[in-house]
């Protein structure tokens, strides 16, 4: 009875927080909703019609001349694989790490590969927990203060290593340029350092709110907004002039639009505060500090919203490069490249964001303008524009937090959908240029590999065969390839479930991709990390919280424990027995 209070635990975010469903599904109504409920069996064809309204006369790509993987065009030279095969060659290609002399700095190196770890110190796969996304209130209090203190004592008791915040843009430096309000953080960062928790802090510099898994609703800040209303051409902007308010285009990185200062000052201005205000908790209590670089806050182009009904599941999304900057971009490119026909627009045959990728000349799988040296040349173009987001992001990140004692990471987005098909569609469309004949996410690591930072990554606890098959949906082989990349740029990887699973079977598929034993590897080389999704209702279920309990004992024990079952089910109800105190203690809190 006293741990059967989810419906009660929901409102530790202000409002009862609703089961997050895969995208396109509706919601539950049910709070007690299980899991089962959430990954249904897809029917047999889920293709998302679009309205014939919403469609545009039909536009034709720049004059393309499709060609072979053998005539591949000169503006880029992505290296061919059979199979997602060019992680593996890069063991043998990739330009080795600088060498290092001094024996403190490579020991430094090495814990940095390990994700931060010491030999010492690696056992295992340590396991934090996403924090609901309204933790801190609009007035810059700790929401729900003593149902989420004890909330913090029950996850501590039950092993995990610490917690992930979200510290919004949006909230702390809301109301002007430069005024920064950390109220309610510095009370939640107090909290979970009496607890004995590490934390995982992002600098969310996105909206929430549109999102798979929002509950609430937090915009940029007001200032932002206001110069974004006097030029829209500050927001990400798709072919048809649909304006994204989530995050300030990249394209704009280095322009002074926001009251006198670029965005990436803006970002770096904020993490300098953060740094400085919490200065006194870097590298005890705060242990890692993940930036964000776009939608969500992933490394990518916002080009599968759900607000307002745009983009459903499994859709191809669309490409969001026609916003004035963008452009301008573009053209300078196109014109450096002696193509300036190729400089005016992006692909106008690429379809809507519900297509799939063969109802498009542009994705389909032969004669497609992707694979056309049109297409080589603005797939290069928009990725990198990506990448050197990235880079001008990172190099602030690392320059404010140096020698502070904190990680660094960045988070890509798990895009598994169509990715059994020869253009990957909806990855090309968020800016990972990742086909059958090139390897998008090696670019990525070898970046991320430049900043001495970790690739967090999504989407670890999905099975190929729970997808819907129709649209080529393979998580776990896009997992691979991920890991395959990492592990070539010698990155650490991290990784999180995209959507709440609170099943064994979820469970086991996560201790296996976080093992990293790819192709049978006997190495020992695994997460650095894995970040549960999320503390809402249902985590505190009975039968959902026992199961939690054995997943953080199985994570910690690492791929070298061989027990059975029953006995960390056994330790597991041990656990139940320790922790439900503390959330009785909750539930009486959340009555009052």
């Amino acid at each position: 009875m006293a741990l059967n209070l989810a419906h009660q635990i929901g409102t530790l975010a202000g409002t009862q927080i609703p089961i997050e469903a895969t995208a396109g599904e509706p919601q539950s109504s049910s709070l007690t909703t299980i899991a089962a409920a959430v990954w249904k069996t897809p029917a047999k064809n889920i293709r998302c019609k679009t309205p014939d309204e919403t469609l545009t006369p039909p536009m034709i790509t720049p004059p393309l001349s499709p060609r072979s993987a053998a005539n591949r065009s000169p503006f880029m030279s992505p290296m061919l694989r059979p199979d997602l095969s060019a992680a593996c060659l890069a063991y043998q290609t990739l330009a080795p790490l600088e060498k290092v002399e001094d024996e403190e700095a490579a020991a430094s190196t090495v814990a940095w590969e390990e994700g931060g770890r010491s030999k010492e110190e690696k056992k295992g796969v340590p396991v934090y927990v996403m924090m609901p996304l309204d933790s801190v209130t609009n007035g810059n209090t700790v929401n729900r203060k003593k149902a989420m203190n004890a909330s913090l004592q029950a996850l501590k008791s039950a092993g995990v290593e610490g917690i992930m915040i979200d510290v919004w843009w949006g909230l702390v430096e809301r109301e002007a340029p430069g005024a920064y309000n950390w109220g309610g953080y510095s009370e939640l960062l107090d909290m979970a350092k009496k607890h004995g928790l590490k934390v995982q802090a992002v600098m969310s510099f996105h909206q929430c709110g549109g999102n798979v898994g929002d509950s609430c609703t937090i915009p940029l800040p007001r200032w932002v907004t206001e110069e974004i209303d006097k030029d829209p051409d500050l927001a990400y902007t798709d072919q048809w002039g649909r304006r994204n308010y989530e995050y300030v285009s990249l394209g704009c990185d280095t322009v002074p639009a926001l009251k006198g200062r670029t965005p990436v000052q803006c970002y770096a201005d904020f993490m300098r505060a953060f740094r400085d205000n919490f200065k006194h908790l870097l590298g005890d209590t705060i242990v890692e500090i993940q930036v964000g670089m776009g939608p969500a806050g992933e490394l990518r182009y916002p080009s599968y919203p759900e607000e307002n009904g745009t983009w459903k599941f499994p859709g191809i999304g669309a490409f969001q490069c026609y916003d004035k900057y963008m452009l301008s971009s573009l053209k300078a490119t196109a014109d450096a490249a002696d193509k300036p026909e190729w400089g005016s627009t992006g692909p106008t045959d690429a379809g809507h964001y519900n297509n799939w990728p063969e109802d498009t000349p542009f994705f389909k799988k032969k004669g497609g303008g992707w694979n056309s040296p049109y297409g080589e040349f603005f797939l290069s173009w928009y990725s990198k524009m990506l990448l050197d987001h990235g880079e001008r992001i990172l190099s602030s990140a690392t320059s404010v937090f140096e020698a502070a004692g904190v990680k660094i990471s960045v988070k890509v987005a798990g895009i598994h959908w169509h990715y059994g098909t020869r253009s990957h569609a909806p990855e090309l469309t968020a800016g990972y240029y990742n086909t059958r004949y090139g390897d998008g996410y090696l670019p990525i690591a070898q970046m991320l590999a430049r900043h001495r930072a970790i690739f967090n990554f999504t989407c670890i606890e999905m099975r190929d065969h729970e997808q819907p098959q129709d649209a080529f949906c393979a998580p776990e082989k896009l997992v691979r390839q991920v890991a395959l990349a990492t592990a070539a740029a010698k990155v650490p990887l991290a990784g999180e479930n995209a959507l709440p699973r609170y099943d064994e079977y979820a469970h086991e598929q996560i201790l296996q991709a976080s093992s990293l034993n790819i192709d049978g590897s006997t190495d020992d080389r695994d997460m650095c990390a894995f970040t549960y999704l999320r503390m809402n209702p249902s985590l505190f279920q009975p039968e959902n919280w026992r199961g939690f309990l054995a997943f953080v004992k199985k994570m910690s024990e690492g791929k070298g424990a061989h027990r059975c079952s029953e006995e960390v089910e056994r330790e597991a109800e041990h656990f139940v027995h320790i922790t439900q105190p503390f959330i009785q203690e909750a539930a009486i809190a959340l009555m009052h």
